[in-house]
């Protein structure tokens, strides 16, 4: 009876470790299906945050919790492999390149789920794994780098905004099947942006124009990822 009620009580603990982790950082390890690869959820929520706080009422995802657990995963022997959820605004230009980097750099199969939207920075990020799934309803914002704040009008400053935007480009273009040429026509569209410049791409449509793979929900790319741990492990196997 003693040890049930341990063993009990040390099953409670690990569940409220494992709720707190969601939501402090929206990652938790998957760990209880049928092929027992443990699977690190990682999600992309709100606004990605850089080196400045955003106020405590906004949904945020703080680089800071991401490139850690990144690292962490890339170190694991037990991690197989990443399922990325994504519903994102944008954010820090710089935090959502230094993620999608990374990201795309783990030796760990990785796949992504659009869910709501993957605007703006958060397009890199979407593109960044080795397969890409978003949801029929699900939307993604393609705009040139905005600022806020005083910008200075000078011809370095504006320099600065093309090599900026020439990084977004060449990684998107890179990572996915969108030719680089129609990749600039999305991104300077004056038509379907009221007041701004850039497209609105739905569902069928991203993966019409090779932004992303499929069409799908958190079922087909949880299979796909452990498809891809299988292959992957069977292709070590015969190394």
């Amino acid at each position: 009876m003693g040890k049930n009620k341990q063993n009990n009580t040390s099953g409670g603990e690990k569940e409220a470790e494992r709720e707190k982790r969601i939501e402090e950082t929206g990652q938790v390890s998957l760990n209880n299906n049928e092929d027992g690869d443990r699977i690190h959820l990682l999600t992309i929520i709100g606004e990605i945050e850089g080196h400045e706080n955003l106020s405590g009422t906004s949904k945020t995802t703080k680089y800071e919790h991401i490139l850690p657990s990144l690292a962490a995963i890339e170190d694991s022997k037990d991690i197989k492999g990443v399922l990325v959820l994504i519903h994102t605004m944008g954010g820090d230009v710089e935090a959502g390149l230094a993620i999608a980097e990374m990201l795309a750099s783990l030796s760990k199969p990785t796949v992504s789920l659009v869910l709501g939207g993957s605007h703006s920075i958060g397009l890199p990020i979407a593109v960044s794994t080795d397969y890409s799934f978003i949801v029929p309803t699900g939307t993604m914002v393609i705009h040139p780098v905005r600022v806020n704040g005083t910008v200075i009008g000078s011809p370095q400053t504006f320099d600065y905004f093309r090599q900026i935007q020439a990084r977004i480009t060449g990684f998107v273009c890179d990572h996915c099947k969108i030719d680089h040429n129609r990749f600039e026509e999305l991104l300077m569209e004056t038509e379907v942006l009221t007041k701004d410049v850039g497209s609105i791409l739905v569902g069928k449509e991203a993966v019409k124009e090779g932004l992303i793979d499929e069409i799908g929900g958190i079922n087909t790319a949880l299979n796909k990822l452990h498809h891809l741990i299988k292959r992957d492990e069977n292709l070590k196997a015969r190394e």
